[in-house]
């Protein structure tokens, strides 16, 4: 409880602030903590044109990795201390024809793949797209979950508020899309939701958003972490090459819990010449302590292993131009760069200026190896260290920056994801897998678990880079498992080798009748690497074999896809 002079000042700073400035109090005190954060708001709610009394709400939610479902279940248990009458619902849990019979309805939904609807709203997402629905009566909102790295941003989400709209729902707020870093933006859209729609209560406790997992926060409890050690580190193009590829390996103390197809979660660490940069132009030593989330911390602790510091968000730069009084272009910049060219004028505050500025988030890199063919206590990734250039300077990204760096010995903290959408069929059945460049992870992965297995099922690759020479990553591998047999069939695509760029792609097509063969006995395909333009070139080019080979239409290869996918048949695990 506040002290009644603090409790009186809150109270006339509510009291007197606009919808917009609560908002911004709520998520502000939000950032400065990790626990739920209550804010009493002015018992006259403003009458909103639109906007309906809440006593009743469906809210449900659409997961993979379990965001979604964490902010559903903090948004639902508001409403129920609001008095609203809210129950949940996963997606894959709700019945279909209920959608008719719902008068407020909240979804919460990720965004998978390329822009496809996560497994457990698929169904949900076809009703509501292939049906005529009379939804006039219905109000709804939809918070979409996504990462803006993607071209394809929360564009599940996006597709769900559209139909319902289209089929006569009526929004309470628009659609509100939320980056990796959701958690103020998820907790800003859902207390203005709150107060838009419960103009009855007296009182509205914002929700303080779950924490995060998988792709979007560090791991929490739940979480299953493991210390792991760097016993190799090999760059795997050879000298000549434009590209750097790392074999890694690690090894653990305990066993590490994992399936062909699942991936690991790194939480990079920032360069350290960047991080002194840093401290100096703060004029800090690194010892100084400053609170983070429910942390106090050195200042070289937090910027080195918990703050953003590199290619900031626009909205980040804003509330660093906010906080030192200057004009700066709403672009992305390095926090260093934001020191140095727009200094503050006096001391800057450095407790607010961390508050600002985002956490580090895990990256997810597919798993190489296999459990049965590696053991119990090793896991191998395949990283490609990603450069880009910048305004002419050439940059690297955070965490493939980081573990190329790494060296034998060096010790990290690393965990699972499960990835069940991307898992081997039985040991009998034939697999075609796609994979060009780094796309290569998990067909490693798989062919060495089919090798350990004993399986029976025949195996194809399709794997693609610039030059052989320099860039056909695991050559020596892929040519002993095509001697032993593992792998039955083996093609490769080097588009820089001739005049004419040869692409995965060109060379499926110079195989199209026995790869349709393969398909339509009961193969199943995988696809990964790149999104763009990658996995839609190959996606179109099974479409051409398919309506070539069945000699039908271009709509009934579509079809005839879709089937493979809802027979498990068809997968992509894409970046």
């Amino acid at each position: 409880m506040l002290a009644e002079p603090k409790l009186k000042s809150l109270n006339e700073l509510v009291q007197g602030a606009t919808r917009d400035e609560l908002i911004w109090i709520s998520g502000y005190i939000a950032a400065l903590t990790d626990t739920p954060v209550n804010i009493t708001i002015p018992e006259a709610l403003p009458q909103i044109e639109g906007a309906t009394a809440l006593s009743a709400c469906t809210v449900l939610y659409g997961t993979e990795t379990g965001n979604s479902k964490k902010v559903a279940v903090e948004f639902n248990n508001t409403l129920k201390k609001q008095g609203v009458a809210a129950k949940i619902k996963s997606l894959d849990q709700y019945r279909l024809t209920d959608l008719v019979k719902e008068t407020n309805l909240v979804l919460v939904i990720s965004t998978q793949g390329d822009g496809e609807p996560p497994a457990a709203a698929k169904k949900f997402y076809d009703y509501i797209h292939e049906n005529e629905l009379a939804l006039n009566h219905v109000k709804y909102g939809v918070l979409a979950l996504g990462d803006s790295a993607y071209p394809l941003f929360c564009k599940t989400g996006e597709d769900v508020d559209h139909r319902l709209n289209q089929l006569g729902a009526q929004r309470i707020l628009p659609v509100k899309k939320c980056d990796v870093d959701f958690e103020q933006d998820a907790n800003n859209w859902i207390n203005e939701l709150i107060k838009t729609a419960v103009q009855t209560k007296p009182t509205v406790k914002p929700v303080a958003v779950a924490k995060a997992v998988a792709e979007t926060k560090p791991a929490k409890a739940g979480r299953k972490l493991y210390d792991a050690t760097v016993v190799t580190s090999i760059n795997l193009n050879d000298r000549g090459s434009n590209k750097e590829t790392y074999h890694l390996e690690f090894t653990t103390e305990e066993p590490i819990v994992y399936e062909a197809g699942d991936a690991i979660g790194i939480m990079a660490k920032n360069n350290a010449a960047l991080v002194q940069k840093i401290l100096e132009l703060l004029q800090l030593n690194g010892s100084e302590i400053f609170k983070h989330k429910e942390e106090n911390l050195p200042a070289a602790t937090l910027f080195t292993n918990k703050l953003t510091i590199q290619y900031l968000p626009a909205r980040v730069v804003q509330l660093y131009a906010k906080l030192v009084a200057k004009e700066i272009p709403s672009i992305r910049m390095d926090l260093a760069d934001l020191l140095r060219i727009y200094p503050a004028d006096k001391a800057i505050d450095v407790q607010q200026l961390i508050s600002i500025l985002g956490t580090i988030i895990p990256r997810l890199y597919s798993i190489s190896s296999s459990p049965l063919a590696h053991g119990e206590n090793e896991v191998h990734l395949t990283v490609s260290r990603n450069t880009f250039n910048i305004d002419g300077h050439k940059r690297h990204g955070l965490c493939s920056d980081y573990l190329s760096t790494l060296k034998e010995g060096d010790t990290l903290q690393i965990y699972v994801q499960k990835n069940n959408s991307f898992k081997l069929p039985a040991k009998e059945k034939d697999i075609i897998m796609i994979g060009p460049g780094t796309g290569v992870a998990p067909f490693r992965s798989f062919l060495h678990e089919r090798d350990a297995q004993g399986a029976t099922g025949r195996n194809w690759f399709f794997f693609g880079e610039q030059h052989f020479v320099t860039d056909f990553l695991y050559q020596t591998e892929m040519q002993s498992f095509l001697e032993t047999g593992v792998l039955n069939k083996l093609n490769t695509a080097f588009s820089r080798d001739q005049q004419e760029k040869v692409y995965v792609q060109h060379r499926m097509l110079q195989h199209a009748a026995e790869l349709f063969e393969w398909i339509d006995n009961g193969a199943t395909v995988y696809i990964s690497g790149t999104k763009e333009p990658m996995s839609v070139d190959v996606e179109n080019t099974l479409l051409q074999i398919i309506a070539q080979y069945k000699n039908t239409t271009a709509e009934e290869a579509q079809a005839y896809l879709l089937k493979l996918k809802e027979e498990d048949r068809y997968h992509k695990d894409v970046y």
